[in-house]
């Protein structure tokens, strides 16, 4: 029989071997899992302007329809710092908001119009809600939408994520007459007919549908300085 020493050292080097390839695997897939995550990002941006990328096209249309991109921060000036690379994320658990930065993407529509499209970040039942809305170049109407999230309930709150709720959002305005800002607002029990400035909430979805609401509201305020800016151009 074997020594519990023999043991012992036997299952110390296993262990350690184990642990040495799993993080050789994990170092030689990183850079496949960072290129997907940047697939994935481009799509999803695509996605708001109405545009359906594939992961084999997502690279060829974004450099397409994405023109230009452009970073600022909390003030809403801009800063020397690449907006694809931006984790929002990460921004919006800065406890100095001064210190958040901002990115917004450009694109050129198939009709020779700009939308501008402002990234996302909220929190919904379960966990983490995302996405991104552009605008038309009026800085009012909503051209699309796209939200995603990490763990929401399928059938439930997971509903933020389909086309039937996106699709809402089209032509919706975030400005009243006045010039007063609105924003979109996710409404329980369903929007008027005739309210541009809100959409049906998620039945059965409530936590979800409010932290969507609060998403759109706070993260285009933040936006609102350098959209009221281009408003008078």
């Amino acid at each position: 029989m074997f020594s519990n020493r023999y043991i012992f050292i036997y299952s110390t080097i296993i262990v350690a071997i184990v642990a040495v390839a799993l993080t050789l695997i994990a170092v030689g897939l990183k850079p496949y899992q960072d290129n997907n995550i940047r697939i994935e990002k481009m799509q999803n941006i695509l996605k708001s302007i109405n545009v359906v990328a594939t992961p084999k096209n997502a690279e060829a249309l974004y450099k397409k329809y994405i023109v230009k991109t452009f970073t600022l921060n909390a003030q809403m000036k801009p800063v020397d710092v690449d907006a694809f690379s931006i984790d929002l994320a990460k921004e919006v658990k800065k406890t100095d908001t001064s210190a958040r930065l901002y990115p917004v993407y450009i694109a050129c529509l198939d009709n020779g119009d700009s939308s501008y499209i402002f990234p996302l970040r909220g929190q919904g039942l379960w966990g983490p809600v995302w996405g991104y809305v552009a605008l038309k170049n009026d800085f009012n109407t909503v051209l699309g939408v796209m939200f995603d999230h990490k763990g929401e309930t399928p059938g439930l709150g997971a509903e933020i994520a389909t086309e039937t709720f996106q699709a809402q959002f089209f032509g919706k305005q975030i400005f009243d007459e006045q010039g007063n800002y609105r924003s979109i607002r996710v409404l329980k029990g369903g929007a008027k007919p005739d309210d541009v400035h809100g959409v049906d909430g998620i039945s059965g979805g409530t936590i979800t549908s409010r932290g969507v609401d609060k998403m759109i509201f706070e993260g285009l305020k933040a936006y609102l300085p350098y959209i009221n800016y281009r408003k008078k151009i």
